[in-house]
């Protein structure tokens, strides 16, 4: 598995990958996700702004994660965040559905790490639907904790358990 800068040439996988696990999560009551969102436009931009990461199992893209700088606003909600320190931000993770269970979320994960300790950010934060456990179990096996329950704007009437990691970073 190589976890790599997406292109614009990936986009057509990675929609594919959205259309398989789109159902997937609805099924489960998990309805943060649809046939709108996310869509081709925002992976795009994702790429143009180099933040979309796939991982890459023998030239078929098996995951995806969007790692940012930008902190939801909703962040706020949770009391003892404070959403003007610098964070790196995980937004779209998915794996394909034929590829889960093989540790390609936690890579994907693992990536955000990578890229706070770049950018000398000791901070992660993320978020996922409350009903959607997988994910939380995920996250608090590789050291997230739990922040709190949240609200986005965005998709209003769902719940979300927004999770953050503090990382030591090595003194230059």
């Amino acid at each position: 598995m190589n976890i790599r800068l997406a292109t614009l040439a990936d986009i057509d996988a990675i929609m594919q990958l959205v259309k398989e696990v789109v159902p997937m999560m609805q099924a489960t009551g998990n309805l943060q996700w649809d046939d709108h969102y996310p869509d081709a436009e925002v992976f795009t931009a994702d790429v143009q702004a180099d933040q979309l990461w796939v991982a890459d199992v023998d030239g078929h893209i098996a995951g995806v994660i969007a790692i940012t700088l930008g902190q939801e606003p909703e962040y706020g909600q949770v009391p003892e965040w404070d959403i003007n320190e610098t964070a790196v931000v995980a937004h779209r993770l998915a794996v394909s559905p034929s590829m889960q269970g093989k540790g390609i979320a936690n890579s994907l994960l693992q990536q955000c790490e990578v890229v706070a300790r770049q950018k000398n950010i000791p901070l992660i934060r993320l978020d996922t639907n409350t009903v959607n456990r997988p994910m939380q179990n995920l996250f608090l096996k590789i050291g997230y904790h739990l922040g709190g329950e949240i609200t986005l704007h965005k998709k209003p009437g769902l719940k979300f358990m927004a999770f953050e990691k503090r990382l030591e970073l090595q003194s230059a």
